[in-house]
């Protein structure tokens, strides 16, 4: 709790992978401080020129941040690109215990960006974007506790995915928008595969969880969906999955559908055992890149091979993936209300009820909840909570409910 603090200028930033309904985030919280007489600075690409700062190379207005007027996050919030740039910068890529973020040799890009903070006099840091910033967010609020001498900066998070895998919110804003467009393009590839009488593998963002895949393939009428909650013992065999689908395929083609499509989450690509794992390739600051395993194409020539070894004929199953065309997508009315109210949130809890270390959620009908840090992240280990499709839910259920039903039974009319 910071109630009282005085709060004059604030310091806003977005990391991580874009998401539709971005800039409705940094409209309404810029709008909502600046209508109190706060000012806002809005630093550009993540973390990525804050963590380089230092007194001989200072932050430059215009190319590391820009003062946000009322003119400049007006009529923006259906805009694709996001105003103030991202990057997955990760200035606390060292950190893993709370003593690391004593320790100056773990730290040093961490206090980087506290002192860019404090050479442009930010009293409290609005944070916007996923697990990694999520823990940013919470290193700079606990360093200020280890570090003698920092002088209090408030700090409130929004969380940003289109995976909706954030614990402490029930839906993140951009996944209705990513899960319509990928739906989207599920109907179109049926409509192909319909006409062509082919079957399709089609792999949807979600690194974590399948929430993405399962709601684009509930939308889009996907024939089957699987993510990493089906993978009960925690690997995803392709021999074994390839069997199953090869079952459900010559199922529908006694049931004259000689078509399908089948969603998997890019998460799965984790999952595989040892001797299915290809390299996986990492970006620059030594995530795995997921998408370039293809486990679309990966598990389509399982497909096919089972196939072939169990009917003598060959058959393609042809593979595609769906990814970054999701996170910019036009932004639908819902993401934009949700966002805007995440952003309206931001000043709320820092201002109206002078909270720091909390993220902004909501619940019922777009109700301002604030969640404290420590609900988030594990005080010993320091990483994130991820929100999986709980097995037993109705979501999960509906999805199954959905799905062709391999009972044996026909598909057709009452009076067959």
């Amino acid at each position: 709790m910071s109630k009282g603090r005085s709060i004059k200028r604030v310091g806003m930033l977005f990391s991580g992978g874009p998401a539709p309904a971005a800039n409705a985030v940094i409209s309404a919280a810029a709008l909502s401080f600046r209508n109190s007489g706060i000012q806002v600075l809005g630093f550009l690409d993540g973390y990525e020129n804050l963590e380089r700062y230092s007194p001989q190379r200072p932050l430059v207005k215009g190319e590391d941040y820009v003062c946000l007027s009322v003119d400049d996050v007006s009529g923006i919030r259906n805009r694709k690109s996001i105003i103030l740039r991202t990057s997955r910068a990760n200035p606390g890529k060292q950190i893993s215990t709370l003593e690391d973020l004593a320790d100056p040799a773990k730290n040093a890009k961490l206090m980087a960006v506290y002192r860019g903070f404090e050479s442009l006099d930010i009293d409290g840091l609005v944070s916007i974007g996923g697990d990694d910033t999520l823990k940013t967010a919470n290193y700079i609020l606990r360093m200020q506790d280890v570090v003698p001498g920092l002088r209090p900066i408030s700090v409130i998070h929004l969380p940003k995915t289109i995976d909706n895998d954030y614990y402490g919110i029930d839906w993140t804003f951009g996944f209705t928008s990513a899960a319509d467009f990928a739906a989207k393009e599920i109907k179109n590839i049926s409509a192909d595969a319909r006409s062509t009488k082919s079957w399709y593998i089609l792999e949807v963002m979600g690194r974590k969880a399948g929430w993405l895949t399962y709601a684009a393939g509930i939308a889009g009428e996907a024939t089957r969906m699987i993510s990493v909650e089906d993978c009960i013992d925690g690997v995803f065999d392709l021999d074994t999955w390839a069997d199953e689908l090869v079952e459900l395929m010559l199922n529908r083609a006694a049931d004259r559908r000689e078509y399908g499509i089948i969603c998997v989450a890019e998460g799965l690509a984790e999952h595989l055992p040892p001797g299915q794992r290809p390299q996986m390739g990492t970006d620059e600051h030594g995530n795995p890149v997921l998408g370039s395993v293809k486990i679309c194409e990966s598990l389509a020539k399982a497909m096919e091979q089972v196939y072939q070894d169990r009917t003598g004929e060959k058959i393609r199953v042809r593979s595609k993936q769906i990814g970054y065309e999701t996170r910019c997508t036009e932004p639908v009315a819902f993401d934009v209300m949700l966002g805007s109210q995440l952003g309206v949130g931001a000043h709320g809890a820092m201002v109206t009820e002078g909270l720091t270390g909390h993220m902004v959620s909501v619940k019922n009908q777009m109700e301002l909840v604030y969640v404290p840090f420590g609900d988030l992240v594990d005080p010993a280990t320091l990483k994130t909570r991820i929100r999986f499709i709980e097995r037993d839910s109705d979501f999960y259920r509906l999805a199954r409910a959905l799905e062709y039903q391999q009972n044996g039974q026909k598909r057709s009319g009452c009076n067959d």
